[in-house]
């Protein structure tokens, strides 16, 4: 961006840029995911294209001012569409000595660099062992520093009104978003009344923050050190009614509508884990719409909660992370062998073990497809954007009602927690989910199947004259029994991996973005979509043979694909993980396929996919 070489000036009117990338990082108690949220909001209202990273310290109680206690929030805005939250900062806020050294090292030489310059003592600058003060040393000449005194700004700003001196530096997160909504442009109307809502039992405090808001953007626009403010026109988007979503909100409406238009309550047994327990929060606000919530004890009784519901006539569903399927794997293969419809939501985030519990991975994509005892078939889907997380929920609780069937539904950290505007759908144009009728009670068997798609019927215990055995031995088939006979095992077994296979008819054709053949083709899944199409577009610009697919459908895999894979000469495949999803394509399509791999609890950044398409394309190694 131009705007942060150039020389202060005074200017009424707002220079206009296309994009933007702001990361604004502190403590947790510096209300950094609030602010972050905020800004977003009035971005989101301003018009503009957006993605958003919130980056959450995994220490609950990190030390003050230490780096383990850092919080960051990035969002990237654009008068074009924002497929990213940005590769890296165009301004970065930092409230204290350890968000500046651990944010630093990504904003971009000549960015704009405003700092708490209260914070900046020697004891916050020995707690994360500066040897000198970075505002003082030159080691930030490569940036346009404005140290603002926040702490002190916001104390003479809320003078004489009856607060304790920690409420009053609470504030000052309210000071420097004022200042941010001035230095591009944000509206804050929705903002104070956001605070109106916060604080409505206290008066005094919803008086405290709209003042240093006011205070802040006041500030900005006064002080002689910002010269000049920014604004970002409003995005092309299609008409209709937007909302500003994170993936895990998305999740959680897309179950209540799987609800609505299947017309049977659904029960939600969870454990709360991180990065998956805003799922639990959301739904637990929607009780009128036939939504029941579980928080269990543990794990294992949360999916077993939820195999009963389905049993008993529920959409039965549980949620988690990774160390979650772990302890959930026992009852997905009860699920499987009573071949009851289930969706299981895996919000991936780094491990093994307890891993990263606030960063984001892809690492449990072969824990869905193989983390089970026996040939145990479960369909697997995943969403691309946070948006997304509403369709392909939905679509996983269509496939188990219609296939009678657990459905993995993964999503990541990412995209669970970071936000984009959403169209909000129109309902009659979203999927039915109708349930199959029983047949006549004489003729009913529990295990006869559908022609179509290999589907037990769903008969609910109490219903007169469908009465059946249920449980995890081996079943016989059509009567259910349970049987120890070879020949019906392997019928058995057979049976239930081509009932997984026939969803193959329900994939729609594999959308290509580029040439149908050329000498890349990227393939994607999960979170990776918004990183891969935003350098792929900018590959067919520049007039490369670069294509690009995204798979959500992960189990089974779209018919056409192998297809699509014989048609170029090499295949890059970006996972946050060793390569899951890169060894399912060798193995099953002996495809030419190599792996960029990023195991870092961070989404891929434009430039890293544009350097391994770049090799692919020169002749050089990844």
């Amino acid at each position: 961006m131009s705007q942060i070489k150039t020389k202060p000036h005074r200017s009424d009117a707002a220079e206009e840029v296309e994009a933007v990338t702001v990361r604004f990082a502190g403590d947790s108690g510096d209300g950094i995911q609030l602010t972050g949220m905020q800004f977003t909001t009035s971005t989101a209202l301003a018009g503009n294209d957006l993605s958003t990273l919130p980056d959450y310290p995994a220490e609950i109680r990190a030390p003050v001012g230490t780096l383990p206690g850092v919080s960051g929030y990035q969002i990237h805005f654009s008068s074009r569409e924002a497929l990213t939250p940005g590769d890296a900062p165009d301004v970065l806020v930092a409230m204290n000595p350890a968000a500046l050294k651990a944010n630093i090292k990504d904003l971009k030489k000549g960015g704009i660099l405003i700092i708490n310059s209260d914070a900046f003592t020697s004891q916050n600058l020995n707690k994360v062992n500066y040897a000198a003060n970075p505002l003082e040393d030159g080691s930030l000449s490569d940036f346009r520093v404005i140290p603002v005194e926040l702490t002190r700004l916001t104390s003479n700003a809320l003078a004489g009104m009856p607060l304790t001196k920690v409420q009053t530096e609470r504030c000052k997160n309210f000071f420097a978003l004022g200042m941010m909504y001035w230095l591009y442009d944000r509206p804050m109307e929705a903002t104070l009344k956001w605070i109106e809502g916060k604080f409505k039992k206290n008066p005094v405090l919803i008086e405290a923050n709209q003042k240093v808001l006011h205070a802040g953007n006041a500030f900005a626009e006064t002080a002689e050190m910002f010269g000049r403010h920014f604004t970002v026109k409003r995005a092309p988007i299609a008409p209709g009614v937007y909302r500003n979503i994170t993936g895990n909100e998305a999740t959680a409406l897309g179950m209540v509508a799987a609800a609505q238009l299947s017309g049977i309550e659904l029960w939600y047994g969870s454990y709360p884990i991180t990065p998956a327990s805003d799922i639990l929060h959301e739904l637990s606000k929607h009780k009128a719409f036939g939504i029941k919530t579980f928080q269990a004890e543990d794990e294992i009784a949360a999916i077993g909660s939820a195999i009963g519901a389905s049993f008993g006539g529920r959409l039965g569903a549980t949620g988690t992370s990774g160390p979650g399927v772990a302890l959930k794997s026992e009852a997905i293969g009860l699920a499987v062998m009573v071949e009851l419809p289930l969706v299981i939501l895996n919000v991936q985030r780094g491990g093994p073990s307890t891993g990263l519990p606030t960063k984001t991975e892809q690492s449990d994509l072969l824990q869905a497809l193989y983390g089970r005892n026996g040939d145990c078939p479960v369909p697997v889907v995943a969403a691309a954007t946070p948006g997304d997380c509403f369709t392909m929920v939905l679509e996983a609780f269509r496939l188990a009602i219609k296939y009678m069937t657990p459905v993995f539904f993964l999503s990541d950290g990412y995209l669970g927690n970071g936000s984009e505007p959403w169209l909000i759908p129109v309902v009659s144009k979203l999927p039915k989910l109708p349930t199959r009728a029983l047949p006549a009670p004489q003729d009913f068997q529990p295990y006869k199947r559908d022609d179509i798609t290999l589907a037990r019927p769903w008969a609910i215990p109490g219903t007169p004259g469908y009465v059946h055995r249920i449980g995890g031995l081996e079943k016989a088939d059509i009567t259910g029994n349970v049987s120890y006979d070879p020949d019906n095992h392997e019928r058995m077994v057979r049976l239930r991996v081509a009932k997984i296979n026939k969803i193959t008819q329900d994939i729609a054709p594999t959308e290509i973005l580029g040439p149908q053949k050329g000498k890349v083709l990227v393939v994607g899944w999960g979170s990776t979509y918004g990183a891969i199409t935003a350098t792929v577009k900018g590959c067919r610009k520049r007039g490369e043979p670069v294509a690009a697919i995204h798979l959500r459908y992960l189990n089974p895999l779209p018919p056409d694909l192998g297809e699509i894979l014989s048609q170029y000469e090499h295949v890059l495949v970006p996972e946050m993980n060793m390569g899951q999803l890169l060894k399912v394509i060798r193995a099953k399509y002996l495809a030419p396929a190599v792996g960029l791999n990023k195991i870092k609890g961070q989404p891929f950044k434009i430039s890293e996919i544009e350097g391994g398409i770049s090799a692919l394309l020169t002749g050089g190694k990844i």
